[in-house]
């Protein structure tokens, strides 16, 4: 009988390890290949593995909930493909979780976190799923044992996963409080309190970000409703929580008059919606004019490794998209430096819509060196945007309004009706100073203003 395993595939750069949400084949059934076999989840995008061979599928190397490393086998293909081929299921899914080494660009709160959690103890035996209520995974089982929880004391925690399982998120929460008794509990479906800690258990490091908000208990009034965070915006929460904890944020505004700009597009929309068949958003258009400035000033375009800075060689710029159920997501259009208008364009409203609805795929959510987001497009004249880490730098647009605006001309100072927006900057101030900040919208600003009536795309 010849098996093939099916892997976990690289999903990106910073991504080491995806959970598994549902298997979409059963043992025993015959797959085509890339034919998809299994759902997964990493901390940035759902995703399915397809088949790499057309046979059947003998085995299910992990259940449901269980979180895989990027290289690791998740299934065995027979690709005979015969009948008498199917393997019995196995007893116990495997939890072998080898060490990946942290790569050199900044990683988030959370990959650090496991990280050393991963890196300790590296020869103990984990705890084992046997003659226990309920499953866990194999990094809850990691995390576990790293910081002397015993099996006992891990069947106390409480879970607010599948079926009351035990997350990453619950875990790490119940470690960070057991030590104090005077802390409130984590945030739990039910008013729960942890057990008490095994006598001499380490805690965990007061100089990690934590990747779990502690709220503080309160009473609930009649007609208040409970409404549990999705995995997604649990992520979001975590990731500016953390950003909030590394980067010392600081924000400059520029007001522009965007007239000229306005004036330009209401006149080409129309014959450009007409020959290519979408429209044109002023969204391409400002990070058209970010990419310019980002090559002007491009210790913008940098990320922060402990003391070093890292400078980044391309420009790939993030755009905020808000999905249909309101979570927050980041594609990321790489080289933005080197495609025209049009080409811009295209991409923008590509990643948009296919982000709206939750069809990106993992590569198109790495690599952003800067972000922008459009505050105007919720109707709003200004924001404070939060860093989206690793980058050091993150604008946002706001709505284009009508206001009276003094203008300057030959013949003296007039009053005039005129398109103006707000652009907010928000930056790192451990190595984006003021001086720099402020130069770099202030540019940004220029290139809108300075747009050309006559360009043509």
């Amino acid at each position: 009988m010849a098996e093939k395993p099916v892997v976990m595939p690289k999903m990106g750069e910073s991504i080491a390890e995806a959970t598994i949400i549902r298997w979409l084949k059963n043992e025993g059934e015959r797959v085509e290949k890339d034919e998809p076999i299994v759902e997964i989840a990493t901390d940035k995008v759902d995703s399915e593995i397809p088949s790499t061979e057309a046979g059947i599928l003998v085995k299910q190397l992990y259940k449901d909930g269980d979180v895989v490393k990027v290289g690791e086998p998740v299934a065995m293909i027979n690709t005979e493909g015969g009948a008498s081929a199917v393997a019995p299921a196995p007893t116990a899914a495997p939890v072998a979780t080898p060490v990946v080494e942290a790569p050199v660009a900044v990683e988030t709160a959370v990959a650090a976190i496991e990280n050393q959690i991963q890196a300790a103890q590296p020869a103990a035996e984990p705890l084992s799923n046997a003659d226990v209520s309920r499953f866990y995974s194999p990094l809850v089982l990691n995390i576990a044992r790293t910081e002397g929880v015993s099996m006992s004391e891990l069947e106390t925690v409480p879970g607010t996963g599948k079926e009351g399982r035990v997350t990453k998120s619950d875990i790490l929460a119940y470690v960070a409080n057991r030590g104090n008794a005077s802390q409130p509990a984590a945030v739990t479906a039910a008013p729960t309190a942890p057990a008490a800690p095994a006598a001499g258990a380490p805690a965990v490091s007061q100089n990690t970000p934590a990747k779990v908000e502690v709220k503080t208990s309160f009473s609930l009034n009649p007609g208040d409703e409970v409404i549990e965070m999705d995995r997604v915006r649990k992520l979001i929460a975590d990731h500016m929580v953390m950003s909030k904890h590394t980067s010392p944020h600081v924000t400059s505004f520029v007001e522009a008059d965007v007239t000229n700009l306005v004036n330009w597009r209401n006149r080409v929309k129309d014959s450009f919606k007409k020959r290519e068949g979408e429209n044109i958003t002023f969204t391409p258009i400002f990070i058209e004019a970010v990419a310019k400035a980002i090559k002007d000033f491009p210790m913008i375009n940098v990320s922060v490794d402990g003391s070093n800075i890292i400078k980044r060689k391309n420009i790939n710029v993030g755009m905020a998209v808000a999905q249909q159920n309101g979570n927050l997501i980041v594609p990321v259009i790489k080289n933005a430096d080197t495609m025209n208008l049009l080409g811009l364009t295209r991409a923008v409203n590509e990643l948009a819509n296919r982000a709206r609805i939750g069809k990106l795929t993992p590569d198109e959510i790495q690599g952003g060196t800067y972000t922008l987001t459009n505050v105007g497009s919720f109707g709003n004249v200004l924001g404070t945007p939060v860093i989206n880490q690793p980058q050091v730098a993150i604008m946002a647009v706001g709505a284009i309004r009508k206001k009276p605006a003094v203008l300057e001309t030959e013949y003296g100072d007039v009053i005039a009706i005129r398109h103006m927006m707000y652009l907010s900057h928000s930056y790192d101030h451990r190595v984006v100073d003021g001086a720099l900040g402020g130069m770099f919208v202030r540019r940004v600003a220029d290139y809108l203003e300075q747009w050309d009536v006559n360009r043509e795309i």
